[in-house]
């Protein structure tokens, strides 16, 4: 039988319409089964074609398989270069958080030297001030030294002028003391010959007066005066002799004193020598002070200039410091970029093996679709051959049926075939962008990584060079330090040892000046004490020559008295016989002649003798007078 196909298409009218409606509700078969057997002739072609694609895709499976296997372990491989190179940037990191830490340590260490560097700074500051103060108190003590210069000039006028004085005083007092030696010496002798006469004069008298009995009594009262005035003369030549030593020692204690002047003269000549030497130790001192602050002022300005050297120095480190920060700062970014991309990488990565697998699943779906639908298909072929021989035996429309199943299964076939050539098409295209990833994963990651290494070695070489220039540079400052110390405390040293040099000095010639002046004040007393003590014994040499000069007085006196007496008693001798008188009248008259005489004769008596004092002499005016007056009265009775 021939078949008859269709030369046109069926209008879409027709294509439109529903199974039902193109289908005898009696026997089943469809009215266009022309167009059906065409459509499932169309299908069969489709699945022929389907069915040797699938044939040809079995050996693809295998193949993509296998891609997919080195892959997999391309993957993995990359897996484990992607952890050994996270596990080694990790190390980076950590080595750069060292090192991190080595800069904080070092910035630190600049700080503390810094900080030190400060201190070491304040420190010359206050040894500045410090030796400032201690010249500001040399050149007072300097500025002092011509005010007691000129104190001890004036001391050393006052002790020349003393000496001076000294030397007219122990004059004066030698002369005076040799002056009152020679009178007394002269006086002594011719009062002892005036007593020798006096007494060889009383002897007579008494021989001559014995008969006169009233006459002996006065002159019992006379001689016991005598007797008076001789202890007294005996008292005065004792005194004299007393006078005499005190002469004597006064006479040593002013040698005594001029042997002191002599040791003060010589020591104020020692001192002055010791002043002068001083004074060129000072000018020394001062000269070595003015050399030591020229030094220090040099050796400042060095340290200073140094000093900014130093800081320059420590800012281009800083600044260094801070450009290798930046760009660990930027390598940390750039780490961290580096991960996100290969997380990103690894997230695509993961995407793409989901892919895969749904990919995968896919294609087992569809080979499990196309078996079931090859069993449908042969089923439905069989069930359709079977139809067709039954519907070729019943009806003659069975080629139309035949030719819209054929249509229909070609078009099911035609879709069937689309779909599985576009996920071939995506999976060659996801197949083509991971083999590219894959090219590109061990390029960037070496590119990476290298660079990585670079900088970090860069970085590292930077911070080895740094860590040299800061050791360098901190020895050097350690240096500078230490040799500033051993030279503030070789100054502070010498400083404490002059301060104390001329603070002994000062104080031992304080100490000198303080025992001089002691010395001076105890001569200036014992040299007011001495013109005391001569004053005294001038006044006493006065009191002794005027009691001297009265007790002569009264002796002349007597001797006078008796000189009347003697005239009246040969006048009275003469006379006895012819006007016989009473032994009262001839008392009364020779008291009367007595005192007459007495007072003619003072005047000439206070001639013989010039004394200038006349201090204590009450005692010895009155008793002479009052033993005259006791004689008189008993003349008198």
């Amino acid at each position: 039988m021939e078949r008859h196909i269709p030369s046109h298409a069926l209008p879409e009218e027709i294509r439109k319409m529903s199974r039902d409606e193109t289908v005898c509700k009696y026997c089943g078969v469809s009215y266009l089964i022309l167009h059906e057997f065409k459509v499932m002739e169309d299908k069969v072609k489709a699945m022929e074609k389907e069915i040797k694609c699938y044939e040809g895709s079995i050996e693809r499976e295998k193949g993509l398989q296998a891609e997919l296997q080195a892959l997999s372990q391309d993957l993995e491989h990359y897996r484990a270069d992607g952890e050994s190179k996270s596990e080694r940037i990790k190390n980076l990191t950590v080595e750069l958080k060292t090192k991190q830490e080595e800069l904080k340590n070092a910035k630190e260490d600049l700080r503390y030297f810094q900080e030190e560097k400060e201190a070491a700074y304040k420190q010359s500051q206050v040894l500045r001030n410090t030796l400032e103060h201690h010249c500001s108190t040399l050149n007072k003590a300097v500025s002092l030294f011509p005010f007691i210069r000129s104190e001890l000039d004036s001391i050393k006028e006052v002790i020349s002028s003393n000496l001076d004085n000294w030397a007219a005083m122990k004059e004066e007092i030698f002369l005076q003391i040799k002056t009152v030696s020679k009178e007394a010496l002269t006086e002594i002798p011719k009062l002892n010959q005036r007593l020798a006469k006096s007494q060889r004069e009383n002897e007579c008298l008494q021989e001559k007066v014995k008969h006169l009995t009233l006459v002996a009594d006065t002159v019992e009262l006379k001689t016991q005066q005598l007797q008076t005035s001789l202890q007294q003369g005996n008292e005065l030549q004792s005194r004299c002799r007393e006078l005499q030593k005190e002469t004597l020692d006064l006479t040593n204690q002013v040698e005594t004193t001029g042997l002191k002047l002599q040791k003060v003269t010589a020591e104020l000549e020692h001192y002055r020598k010791l002043l002068t030497v001083k004074s060129a130790e000072l000018d020394v001192c001062q000269n070595e002070l003015k050399k030591m602050k020229y030094e220090n002022g040099i050796s400042e300005s060095r340290l200073t200039k140094e000093l900014k050297e130093k800081e320059e120095s420590l800012l281009l480190c800083q600044q260094v410091c801070k450009h290798l920060q930046e760009e660990v700062v930027e390598k940390e970014k750039k780490e961290e970029e580096l991960k996100r991309r290969t997380g990103r990488w690894e997230s695509e990565l993961e995407a793409l093996r989901a892919c895969l697998r749904q990919a995968e699943e896919e294609v087992a779906m569809l080979k499990q679709e196309r078996e079931l639908m090859l069993i449908s298909h042969q089923n439905r072929t069989e069930q359709l051959q079977e139809t067709l021989r039954q519907k070729m035996r019943s009806e003659d429309n069975w080629r139309e049926k035949m030719e819209m199943d054929l249509a229909k299964g070609e078009a099911r076939h035609k879709e069937a075939i689309l779909k599985v050539k576009e996920d071939a098409r995506v999976e060659l295209d996801y197949q083509r962008d991971h083999e590219e990833l894959q090219k590109k994963i061990p390029g960037l990651i070496s590119s990476a990584t290298n660079s990585l290494r670079v900088e970090t070695e860069i970085l590292e070489k930077k911070l080895q060079d740094a860590q040299i220039k800061l050791a360098e540079k901190d020895e050097d400052k350690e240096k500078e330090i230490q040799s500033l110390k051993r030279l503030i405390t070789e100054l502070e040293f010498q400083l404490t040892v002059e301060k104390n040099n001329n603070e002994s000095f000062l104080d031992n010639m304080r100490k000198e000046i303080k025992h001089k002046s002691d010395e001076l004040e105890k001569l200036t007393q014992e040299r007011t004490q001495l013109i005391h003590s001569l004053s005294q014994v001038q006044e006493e040499n006065t009191l002794l020559q005027e009691t001297v000069r009265r007790e002569c007085e009264e002796r002349y006196e007597l001797t006078a008295a008796l000189t009347q007496a003697r005239e009246q008693v040969l006048q009275l001798k003469k006379l006895s016989g012819n006007f016989p008188l009473s032994p009262r009248s001839l008392t009364r008259g020779s008291v009367t002649s007595a005192y007459g005489q007495q007072s003619r004769g003072s005047p000439g008596a206070g001639k013989e003798i010039n004394l200038s004092a006349q201090f204590g002499m009450s005692r010895a005016a009155k008793a002479p007078t009052s033993a005259v007056e006791r004689a008189a009265g008993r003349t008198l009775r």
